[in-house]
């Protein structure tokens, strides 16, 4: 489900952190406490082209694939995108399974030609895969 379609510029982790808190803290306070996970489909100059809500879990595990994930980055024209997620107990630090499903999506894009920038995690602060070197 398409949640935004701000074309807002997002230079930094920091700044896709605040643009996905804002587009959780439209949710209530029990749907905030179970992990939702996002993908930002950017233009050609890495412009936020829409934010889509791919999957909504538990309090700590969301099903992520990568065809949903790649979707409408494909129908959309898109050459790369941004995925992000959120940690309901607010540690950022990344699971096992996070850190598999990057490198998943990360061959993926690789191979329809769409990039994986980045992998966000937002808690009690902002985690970027980019910065950390998980990515």
């Amino acid at each position: 489900m398409i949640v935004s379609r701000e074309r807002a510029e997002l230079n930094s982790p920091t700044d896709v952190g605040e643009h996905l808190r804002k587009i959780l803290n439209k949710e209530d306070e029990l749907s905030r406490e179970r992990e939702h996970f996002w993908v930002i489909i950017l233009n050609t100059k890495n412009r936020v082209k829409l934010v889509e809500w791919v999957s909504i879990g538990t309090i700590n595990y969301a099903v992520v694939h990568p065809r949903e994930v790649f979707r409408r980055a494909i129908l959309n024209g898109a050459t790369s995108l941004i995925v992000g997620h959120n940690h309901p107990s607010g540690d950022c630090k990344p699971s096992s399974d996070d850190i598999a499903l990057i490198k998943k999506l990360r061959e993926t894009g690789s191979i329809i030609g769409i990039e994986v920038l980045d992998h966000v995690i937002i808690g009690d602060r902002t985690l970027s895969f980019k910065e950390e070197g998980l990515l």
